[in-house]
């Protein structure tokens, strides 16, 4: 089934201007979603809004929306306020500078869309996608749409352009913010970490080795439900406390594991093997133990005589 457009879009850089398509990149029906019900019949539910203050249900026409300024103080806006301060659509992506893919921090990505030409853009649409490509740079500029402004990226992907829609700065919070301690690293386990990366590493990114099996087992347990089968609850593994490992140790297992090779069991404690006794070096036993076996042989002896 071919891909539908959701909207129409001109690319701009300098006086260049791209009519394009909008496609969406992404499917969020492919998620498993489930409805609220009523446990004794089995009905759908719906929300009721209720005033905190008079404990009564509110309809919508009734709302309104506000801004809490300060602890439950809040001033209020119209709906031809709130429309007044919208971003009014263009309909055009203006780009603004041109900077390396790898400069952009993938923590930002929002939402991602394709591009495709659209009538009478094909020749600029390639242009811009062969420059992008062969220049190891993407293109960022502004998007208004749905009364809003997003920072976009531009960026070239196998035969054509994605436009990645950007978080803004105050958006993303900073790694600084997480306390980390400075742990130093040795040497031997450096090396060792590099070989398991290098032995598990792969030249491209294929989405398809990865599957949703959380997602499928739900599918799976709605079939058999929608069948009328009883569902049995797989028990939960048991939870344990953290294990001290060696760390060496476990990166070594890791490369055994990857490459094939069966872990090692240690060694069975060998016993010392008996050196022989040199000629004129036997040890003489102990005196207290030469006289506790002639006291234990003296009474034998009186009844071979008797």
């Amino acid at each position: 089934m071919a891909a539908r457009s959701i909207a129409s879009l001109t690319v701009s850089f300098g006086l260049v201007s791209i009519p394009v398509k909008l496609y969406s990149a992404t499917e969020a029906s492919k998620s498993v979603s489930f409805n609220m019900l009523h446990k004794n019949c089995g009905s759908r539910v719906r929300q009721q809004y209720i005033c905190i203050k008079e404990e009564i249900p509110v309809a919508r026409e009734d709302m309104v929306k506000g801004y809490e300024f300060a602890k439950d103080q809040y001033v209020m806006f119209t709906p031809e306020e709130l429309k007044a301060m919208e971003e009014a659509g263009t309909g055009t992506a203006d780009i603004t500078e041109f900077v390396p893919i790898e400069s952009v921090d993938p923590v930002y990505f929002d939402k991602a869309y394709f591009i495709a030409p659209d009538k009478g853009g094909n020749k600029p649409y390639a242009l811009l996608t062969k420059a992008l490509r062969d220049s190891g740079r993407c293109a960022l500029g502004r998007w208004a749409a749905r009364g809003k402004q997003y920072i976009v990226m531009i960026r070239p992907v196998d035969e054509g352009l994605v436009m990645q829609q950007l978080l803004y700065a105050e958006e993303v919070r900073s790694i600084k913010e997480i306390e980390i301690p400075d742990t130093p690293v040795k040497d031997a386990e450096l090396k060792l970490a590099k070989q398991l990366i290098d032995a598990q590493s792969s030249e491209t990114f294929d989405p398809t080795s990865y599957t949703d099996e959380v997602a499928a087992r739900i599918r799976a347990a709605v079939e058999r439900k929608v069948e009328g089968q009883e569902i049995t609850m797989a028990e939960a593994p048991e939870g344990g406390g953290a294990q001290v490992i060696d760390l060496m140790e476990a990166l070594r297992a890791s490369l055994d594991r990857k490459s094939g090779v069966p872990a090692k069991a240690k060694p069975a404690p060998v016993a010392a093997e008996a050196k022989p006794a040199k000629a004129g070096s036997e040890r003489k036993p102990p005196k207290k133990a030469v006289a506790l076996a002639e006291a234990e042989a003296a009474p034998v002896a009186k009844k071979k005589k008797a």
